[in-house]
């Protein structure tokens, strides 16, 4: 396998080139990085890497899964595995080898994602479920006054598939064969972040690929780096991607439940918006 980086970054200064500096050292050669933050700001982050990654400037946020996209197209035609990493995630030593082995093995695996930790060394809950609409409802309500409740808990629940893979992992760092990204069309573009990986591994399953995940690379994911400096913006994006993604996937009878998960959703971000008021005065 030839494997390739994408990392989009919007603003996030240094932890950007010690995410960079982590593919190289694992024997990426080919890294495509998207500036979707302030001009010249991915560029002063990246420092004597700059010259070294294919730096794109598209002059404007154009949002995680379109930044991506545009990275993606930018790789070399030899590329058929790509990293897309967050600009503060580091790949630990072999995790992308321990990643590429992974999808060797399955050959019928579109996608394979680490194990994301922490920067203090927890667990982050990168394996999910696809939820159902009681889970949905009861994380979206309860999620945030009740992180163990039992819908959070059964969401972020990393059980496997008949094949041995999982329903989804998280955006923050995954390997992906370059056939089956273009398979399903690359990120869909409508997100402009948040669920964008959930619903990317939707379609991967639905075109019939897998996703699984690869126990032993660990990444270290510094969570929040880009949200902190605009929390309200992220919240808007934040629930109207949980829709989308809701109205996307709800098939049949279970449709005449969104104008309820509508309200759910309402409710959740009145709280969080809030939430987020109160911790900042």
């Amino acid at each position: 396998m030839t494997v390739g980086a994408v990392v989009v970054d919007y603003n996030v200064g240094l932890p950007l080139r010690e995410a960079v500096q982590s593919l190289i050292d694992e024997g990426i050669t080919s890294i495509a990085v998207v500036e979707n933050g302030a001009p010249g700001s991915a560029r002063m982050a990246l420092g004597p890497l700059a010259d070294i990654v294919t730096l794109m400037v598209p002059g404007e946020n154009l949002g995680f899964g379109a930044g991506v996209n545009r990275g993606v197209a930018a790789l070399s035609g030899d590329v058929d595995t790509i990293v897309v990493a967050n600009p503060d995630s580091i790949a630990h030593q072999g995790s992308v080898q321990d990643l590429s082995t992974m999808l060797e093995n399955h050959p019928d695996w579109g996608l394979v994602g680490p194990t994301i930790v922490t920067s203090d060394g927890g667990l982050y809950p990168s394996i999910r479920q696809f939820p159902s609409p009681l889970d949905a409802a009861g994380h979206a309500l309860f999620g945030l006054i009740a992180p163990s409740n039992r819908f959070t808990t059964r969401y972020r629940s990393a059980i496997a598939r008949p094949d041995g893979g999982v329903d989804w992992v998280s955006g923050a760092f995954f390997l992906i064969r370059r056939d089956c990204f273009e398979a399903v069309g690359g990120f869909d573009e409508d997100y402009f972040m948040f669920a964008e990986d959930m619903d990317l591994c939707w379609r991967i399953h639905q075109a019939g690929f897998g996703v699984g995940v690869a126990r032993d690379a660990v990444v270290t994911h510094v969570e929040g780096v880009a949200r902190r400096a605009h929390p309200y913006r992220m919240i808007v994006a934040h629930h109207r991607s949980a829709y989308r993604f809701a109205t996307k996937t709800t098939t049949g009878s279970r449709r005449i439940l969104l104008p309820l998960a509508a309200l759910v959703l309402g409710t959740r971000f009145v709280g969080t918006v809030a939430s987020t008021a109160l911790k900042r005065r």
